[in-house]
């Protein structure tokens, strides 16, 4: 990787770490499915003309369809559960919980990836990852009162994700970025809009500037931009590479939360960003 791509992926990452701080504001005018529903259309359509524009062949293969299937289940049903998180929790408890994401790969790597096991420094990485996440569950100055709920359901989207991102890992080298991020997204959108139209009451209860920019950053930034960049990347260069680069994520997130939305910096929040990202940096050294 060059020096100019590096910079690349951690201008990356630090916009993905701003991602929750987006969703936190979205949420103020729409309901979480709804929401969600809504960032991937966008995402999805700005997508699909791209990849026409470009001429990305989108055809799949016969034994793909069911590997792309069972992406986007997984898909939906982890992005289901982040946003129903972190609509009860605080952006900065959602962003450091999301950063466990590494450890479960690790984790699940070791079992289900030949040749990638668990080392003592990545044991000791992924008990400082989850020690980090043991501080903001007692985090009650910092996201009030029912934000423990809103940590478990953020929690097991993680669970999904790193489940997901092993499979994917297992199969990416059978499609392009484009494929990979595309379709998951077209899978999900009429589940998302269903959610919304039972779960989510009033599914559009504001549209002001404030959540129209996170609805927008959240669809061309980081779910159209940046899933493909992402993706375009893990495929050349590989996850262990792009993985040392996410500590970068917990740090940017929490900056933001403060900085736009106000949250507060307890000792909780701060001795959980030095363990998660301890830990990070460790497994990834």
């Amino acid at each position: 990787m060059s020096l100019k791509t590096s910079f690349f992926t951690a201008f990356l990452c630090a916009l993905f770490g701003a991602n929750s701080v987006a969703i936190k504001i979205c949420l103020t005018g729409i309901g979480p499915f709804t929401a969600a529903g809504l960032r991937f259309a966008l995402a999805g359509t700005a997508l699909l003309l791209w990849a026409r524009i470009k001429g990305v062949p989108l055809r799949l293969k016969q034994e793909q369809y069911v590997q792309i299937f069972i992406i986007s289940v997984a898909f939906t049903l982890q992005l289901s559960c982040f946003y129903i998180g972190i609509n009860r929790t605080t952006a900065s408890h959602a962003v450091l919980i999301a950063n466990l994401v590494p450890f479960v790969v690790m984790i699940l790597a070791h079992f289900f990836i030949p040749g990638d096991v668990i080392t003592k420094k990545k044991i000791i990485g992924i008990v400082l990852g989850f020690i980090g996440v043991f501080f903001l569950f007692y985090d009650k100055a910092g996201a009030g009162a029912g934000s423990r709920t809103g940590d478990i359901i953020v929690l097991c989207a993680v669970l999904l994700w790193g489940s997901n991102a092993i499979y994917v890992k297992k199969i990416i080298s059978g499609f392009n970025a484009m494929q990979i991020t595309l379709y998951p997204m077209i899978f999900g959108i009429p589940l998302f809009f269903l959610g919304g139209f039972l779960w989510d009451g009033t599914m559009i209860k504001a549209m002001n500037v404030p959540v129209m920019t996170a609805v927008f950053y959240q669809s061309f930034v980081t779910a159209g931009f940046g899933f493909l960049a992402w993706n375009t990347l893990l495929k050349k260069f590989g996850a262990t590479i792009l993985h040392s680069f996410v500590f970068i994520m917990p740090v940017s997130g929490v900056l933001f939360s403060v900085l736009i939305l106000g949250e507060p910096v307890t000792a909780n929040l701060f001795a959980s960003i030095v363990f998660i990202g301890t830990g990070i940096s460790i497994v990834n050294w």
